[in-house]
């Protein structure tokens, strides 16, 4: 049974107090409350476990915020004298010791963590100092592969990201046209490996491939919009063209160019409009 995780699990008996599932640590308790309606001793449940207030564990068929050996961004609730507790989507809240923390969190505040399974206790806890839990491992990847970003923090260069959730990279502010949120997943372009192994990442895809893609991006946004309209083009502001079609104004206005070469859109100053 892996604790912090999803599990398949069968439905050895029922209680009053809720099924009892088998695994290979003992039969576990899932409430009544998370019962799915119509289930029967025999059948399999995937389920979360995880430890309760009482340090027993427990299955749950909430789905939390975070599994375990994952990073997130998740708000903190309450401080307690072992450390800060964050929301995570279950009953219980899940503990960032004071010892893995970087600075003193405000209650509401939003923290990038690393979830993971403290050996001494045997409890899923959280660490604040995520830099710890990369692989040091050389990133396999080539310039201009798409990758998947994690964003982690703000800094006067840029955000850093996590990238396939493995490695650290940095997202360069001119290369970012609408603000992005802590912990906010987004697709993106492996730019460069650096030779401190660190990465430089993109969110779009450079040269022709860039036009060509967004071109077809652009082409499926105005069929799927009502009429055949989109409201924004070559005077549009950049903010509104990303938050719309999730493109600079730069790219977009090639990409519009391409399709209005190939005959398929006609141009106004704050609308384009498919033919």
């Amino acid at each position: 049974m892996n604790l912090g995780d999803y599990n398949d699990l069968e439905v050895a008996r029922e209680t009053s107090v809720g099924l009892y599932l088998t695994s290979d640590d003992g039969d576990l308790l899932l409430p009544n409350k998370y019962i799915p309606e119509g289930t029967r001793v025999g059948d399999v449940l995937r389920v979360f476990v995880y430890r309760d207030s009482e340090d027993r564990l427990i299955a749950t068929t909430l789905r939390p915020l975070a599994l375990v050996n994952s990073f997130a961004a998740l708000a903190v609730r309450d401080h307690g004298p072992a450390g800060s507790f964050l929301e995570w989507g279950l009953e219980k809240d899940l503990l960032l010791p004071f010892d893995n923390q970087r600075r003193d969190l405000r209650v509401g505040e939003r923290v990038l963590v690393y979830v993971y399974l403290d050996k001494e206790s045997d409890r899923l806890v959280a660490s604040a100092k995520w830099k710890k839990f990369l692989s040091q491992e050389p990133f396999a990847g080539q310039p201009g592969d798409a990758v998947r970003l994690l964003v982690a923090d703000e800094t006067d260069l840029g955000y850093p990201v996590i990238v396939n959730g493995t490695h650290q990279g940095l997202l360069f502010h001119n290369e970012v046209f609408r603000p992005l949120r802590l912990g906010e997943a987004i697709p993106g372009f492996l730019r460069q490996v650096r030779p401190d192994g660190k990465l430089d990442v993109r969110l779009q895809r450079e040269g022709y491939d860039e036009v060509e893609t967004a071109a077809a991006t652009l082409l499926v946004a105005l069929r799927a919009a009502p009429g055949g309209r989109l409201p924004i083009g070559d005077k549009s502001e950049a903010d509104d063209v990303y938050r719309r079609v999730g493109m600079s104004k730069k790219v977009f206005k090639k990409a519009l160019g391409t399709l209005f070469r190939q005959g398929l859109v006609l141009l106004e100053p704050t609308a384009s409009v498919l033919k």
